[in-house]
Parts: structure tokens; C-alpha cells; sequence
């Protein structure tokens, strides 16, 4: 059966698969949000004068750097510390990508710009969870990968 055959007939009610792909997501969740919260509370504490798109480009990286430092960190107690780098780099950068820019969009539709406020942080990490979710539940089901976790 090729990839594409077994694409199109994936069972999306597993809820084994759906736990795990929460679990997974929540992960990779807390580690983008390190970076990109801790990016943006950083330019707005300082008042350093950024255009918004370029601190939430930096956010965004931030994001991915922390996420992918978590993993490394978390995984290294089940590997070596080379394998879980490697690992944490190889794991999938769409998901995370999805993540940071659903986080960010939220941010500067709902406040104007690249700021924190604590109404909009839950909005913001429920976007960031969402937005990846059916895609790390595919990658499960369909290859059998992990995004994260």
C-alpha cells in the first residue's frame, strides 16, 4: 500500500492517536511559546523602537530555537545528548512554523501589534495548539512520526 493510498484512508477518530498528537502538541506549545512570548514581553518591556513584523520574526525564531532546546533537553534523558539535537532539529518544522504563526497573527490582529496582554495570551496559545493539531495527528497515523514529545 503506497503513502498516498494509506493517506486517504486514515481513520481520524482514533483517540488514542488524538491523545497522543495533544500530548506531542502541548510540547512543542510551551517550548515555542518560551521563545516567542519571552521575545515579544522583551521588546515591549524595553520600549526598543522595532518594527512589529520584525519582532515577530524574531519572535517566530525564538520560538523554534526553544522549542527545538526543549526537545533536545526532554529527549536527552532517553538518548544521547547528539541524537536528541539531532532529533529535536529533524522534527517537523511545518508543525512548529504553524504553530509560532498562528500565535503571532492572534497577537497582532487582536492587540495591533506585538504585544502582550493577559487576555490575549490564552487566545493566543489556543490558535498555537490548534493550528498544528490535525497535522501532527496525520503525521502519526499516516508516517508514524512525532512532531514532538
Amino acid at each position: 500500500m503506497t503513502t498516498l493510498t494509506q493517506n486517504r484512508s486514515i481513520d481520524w477518530k482514533c483517540k488514542h492517536t488524538w491523545a497522543r498528537a495533544r500530548y506531542n502538541t502541548m510540547w512543542c506549545l510551551i517550548g515555542c511559546s518560551i521563545g516567542d512570548m519571552g521575545t515579544i514581553a522583551f521588546f515591549q518591556f524595553t520600549g526598543i523602537p522595532w518594527p512589529t513584523m520584525a519582532i515577530m520574526a524574531l519572535a517566530i525564531v525564538n520560538g523554534l530555537l526553544t522549542s527545538i532546546a526543549l526537545e533536545t533537553f526532554i529527549m536527552s534523558r532517553q538518548m544521547a545528548l547528539g541524537i536528541a539535537f539531532k532529533t529535536a532539529i529533524g522534527m517537523s518544522m511545518i508543525s512548529m512554523i504553524a504553530m509560532e504563526i498562528a500565535m503571532n497573527v492572534v497577537d497582532v490582529t487582536l492587540t495591533g501589534g506585538a504585544k502582550l496582554n493577559l487576555w490575549v495570551i490564552p487566545i493566543m496559545l489556543l490558535a498555537g495548539f490548534l493550528a498544528p493539531l490535525p497535522y501532527n495527528y496525520w503525521r502519526l497515523k499516516a508516517l508514524g512520526k512525532a512532531c514532538c514529545g
